[in-house]
């Protein structure tokens, strides 16, 4: 596959194309506009995370913030923007359609009306330093080389348990969707970390599996920038995977599952421990109530590296990449959780998979596809997040399941 290296330096100075856009993060989605008319590209691999900043994050590359009215959070990260590059009538898609300069927004008085539909598959790398770049470059050329045919690759993990747990509620939603994810792949063996069978009672249970090798993995159920987890049947209690500070005890090496991660704020890739410094700043010590969400210490947007990430880019295992949310997630309870909102959009990249989709950036574009195929997401500004809020962090190009020898 024929690649290309772009600096930022390179766009910003016109080197290639003409400079267009309001912010760097315009002027990226020109470049990649460009790229895609001129070059024919199909795959964009934005490589660098935060840089800094105390009130306002410095990036490495750029990013876009959409601006969709929650009941919680109002704005979340979304690199949906870079692949959405035309709109419906073949324009340059903007975010930005009353040309107010807030991108992606939805609110009570207003509304951008978006396309979303991908013309390029792009991932991300959130990488904050050379040491991150060398261990994700060394893990995708290994995994490409080697993963082919091997016995591992052709296992499925599920970790899951009640995600909304209720007396009077017999379904457990999160076991539900990592079962019919599993219907999708074909030749595959199956191996169910649920709470209601025991399977998953504690970090070391998805430890101890992760450390098996596997080719996908599945986690379906709540989460944070710190931690992911769920409930036992019908209990408030919570069992929880390893959290961030302790992906260190996966030791996979190249057994390296693809994630994909049901759950809040999992790939909120914004996250540093400048934010503790910011909440001081902004809150006193009230940023250490537990009361204050969404701003306080307890949304755990200081942790150095997001969940999904302190995954990715772990030195000796962890997965290749994952996709997961960099905002609020969204789910449905009981007998209906399969219909819709994220356990619905979850079971689309194993469909998108099964119907021999194995280039990674294409499996994830048709599953965000298949999802607004269904679920219009102008329609409903939740099923519009839903769609905005799910990042891949890996490269798009990577081929599921490695290359054969001597290709």
């Amino acid at each position: 596959m024929r690649s290309k290296l772009v600096t930022l330096n390179k766009i910003y100075w016109g080197v290639y194309f003409p400079v267009k856009g309001r912010d760097k993060a315009e002027k990226l989605k020109y470049f990649i506009k460009h790229a895609l008319e001129e070059w024919g590209i199909k795959y964009v691999l934005l490589v660098g995370g935060r840089k800094g900043g105390i009130f306002k994050p410095w990036w490495w590359v750029p990013v876009r913030y959409s601006n969709i009215v929650d009941f919680i959070e109002n704005s979340h990260l979304s690199d949906l923007y870079f692949a959405d590059i035309y709109d419906s009538e073949g324009n340059f898609s903007s975010w930005d359609t009353n040309h107010n300069n807030v991108f992606g927004e939805w609110s009570a008085e207003k509304k951008d009306i978006l396309d979303m539909y991908p013309e390029v598959f792009v991932g991300r790398l959130p990488c904050k330093n050379r040491s991150e770049v060398k261990i994700m470059v060394d893990k995708i050329i290994n995994y490409e080389n080697t993963a082919y045919g091997e016995d591992w690759f052709k296992k499925f993990v599920g970790v899951a348990g009640d995600t909304f747990p209720h007396k009077d509620d017999p379904y457990y939603e999160g076991e539900l969707a990592t079962e019919a994810s599993y219907r999708f792949l074909d030749g595959f063996e199956a191996t169910y970390l649920w709470t209601s069978t025991g399977a998953f009672q504690d970090k070391q249970d998805v430890i101890m599996e992760i450390n098996k090798g596997c080719g996908f993995m599945s986690f379906s159920g709540h989460g944070n920038p710190r931690e992911w987890c769920t409930h036992p049947p019908n209990e408030e209690n919570w069992t929880s995977a390893p959290n961030c500070f302790e992906m260190d005890e996966l030791n996979n090496y190249e057994k390296l599952p693809i994630v994909i991660v049901n759950g809040c704020w999992n790939s909120k890739f914004s996250t540093g421990l400048l934010e503790i410094l910011k909440g001081i700043i902004t809150q006193g010590r009230g940023y250490f109530k537990d009361d204050v969400l969404p701003n306080g210490y307890y949304t755990y947007d200081w942790v150095p590296k997001c969940w999904s990430w302190s995954t990715v880019s772990q030195s000796e295992g962890g997965s290749i990449a994952i996709i997961g949310n960099t905002g609020l997630g969204h789910g449905i309870q009981g007998e209906e959780c399969l219909s819709g909102r994220y356990n619905f959009m979850e079971i689309q990249f194993y469909k998108s998979y099964g119907e021999g989709r194995d280039v990674l950036g294409e499996t994830h574009s048709n599953q965000i596809i298949y999802y607004m195929n269904e679920f219009p997401p102008m329609e409903d500004n939740i099923d519009c997040k839903i769609v905005q809020i799910l990042a891949l962090l890996g490269d798009p190009s990577l081929k599921i399941g490695g290359y054969p020898p001597n290709h």
